[in-house]
């Protein structure tokens, strides 16, 4: 077992762990650590608990100390630095004539690099923009080219509901979401009403994916024909969050589009219960994370001992086979004995067909090879 702590270094930003090294801050408190990056100042957001080392995917990195006044200061001064540092290079990229849009600039704590954040539709060379800035702040600098939810993420905003989004108050990593799930939820697919102010599917969509999952394991398909308390009808929508059905029934000599719940069509079509579709996914991981196990348990067909099919009519004549026999331990192949061989004064010699002579006419060209064949079979 091994004590870590979590460290945040952005709002919403992901968690990363280090070694306590003797420290233990509380959350909320700041701690100066070392990073890949070099010396950073982050927050503590989880308490100093132990984990199993299996569970560790690397050395972790140690704290170096529990940040002071004159450490939050100057985090504080390199914030002031980083508006000043905007400006800069905003007017470079001007003077420069690149077609990239500036994000954010993040100063180390140490002072020993910059990093400038910025977007672009393509390949950006930026080589003399770097000379530039490098000449001006006299220390290492770095650009980094981000996509358009990094920049959403960075800069903040309000989404379509009115709060603020996601990815920059509480979400850590993105989730994948694909059109998919807009469908499976019966949404509007247009645009503009599922896109974010990225301009890329919203995140939220991701959130109640597992419950339309689950229950619409528990619902019948769309055109499947079911029991109703009014007779027979076909399916024709699912209404998955109220958990009813819309089923079209024949009345007299009519059709009628009716809606029931899901508990009542489930007496009357046994329907799986949420508890067993909650219960399936899981199964069918373990029967998938199964099956490669099994077959590499399986022997592999011998190739020197191909299967022959044989008639039908002559199966019920042979008797049942033999249980097969473990497979043994040894791993060379099954060597067969070697047939006895006869004396010199026995043993025939192999006759070959006579030659085909060519000719104009191949029927009797094929023909006189199968004779041949058919003759040197019937002599051995």
């Amino acid at each position: 077992m091994v004590n870590i702590v979590g460290v945040r270094f952005q709002n919403a930003g992901k968690l990363y762990f280090f070694d306590p090294n003797g420290t233990w801050p509380t959350p909320g408190e700041y701690v100066v650590v070392e990073t890949t990056r070099g010396i950073e100042l982050g927050e503590v957001v989880t308490n100093v608990h132990e984990v199993p080392e299996e569970q560790l995917t690397g050395p972790l990195k140690a704290v170096i100390r529990v940040a002071t006044a004159q450490d939050v200061q100057h985090d504080r001064d390199n914030r002031k630095a980083e508006k000043e540092a905007f400006s800069i290079c905003q007017r470079k990229i001007e003077e420069h004539g690149l077609d990239m849009k500036l994000v954010a600039v993040e100063y180390t704590f140490d002072n020993s690099k910059i990093l400038f954040y910025f977007t672009a539709n393509g390949r950006v060379d930026f080589r003399s923009l770097v000379k530039d800035l490098a000449s001006v702040f006299r220390t290492r600098i770095e650009l980094r080219q981000i996509g358009v939810r990094d920049e959403a993420k960075m800069l903040g905003g309000l989404g379509p509901c009115g709060r603020p989004i996601c990815c920059g108050t509480f979400l850590g990593d993105f989730q994948p979401v694909s059109i998919k799930m807009a469908k499976e939820q019966s949404l509007s697919l247009n645009p503009t009403k599922i896109s974010g102010i990225c301009g890329r599917l919203m995140c939220c969509l991701k959130y109640e994916q597992d419950n339309y999952e689950q229950t619409r394991k528990t619902m019948p398909r769309v055109g499947r024909e079911i029991n109703t308390p009014d007779g027979r009808g076909t399916v024709v929508d699912l209404h998955i969050i109220r958990e009813r059905v819309s089923v079209r029934v024949a009345r007299n000599d009519s059709f009628e589009i009716r809606e029931y719940a899901l508990e009542d069509l489930r007496e009357l079509n046994n329907f799986p219960t949420p508890q067993a579709a909650a219960q399936e996914k899981p199964r069918q991981e373990a029967e998938e994370a199964a099956q490669p196990a099994q077959a590499a348990r399986e022997p592999a067909p011998k190739p020197d001992q191909p299967r022959r099919r044989e008639p039908a009519g002559e199966k019920q004549d042979k008797p049942p086979r033999a249980p097969a026999q473990p497979p043994r331990a040894e791993t060379a192949p099954e060597q067969k004995p070697a047939p006895e061989e006869k004396p010199a004064a026995e043993q025939k010699p192999q006759q070959l067909p006579p030659p085909v002579k060519r000719t104009n006419n191949w029927r009797e060209a094929l023909n006189k090879a199968i004779q041949a064949a058919e003759t040197t079979e019937t002599q051995e």
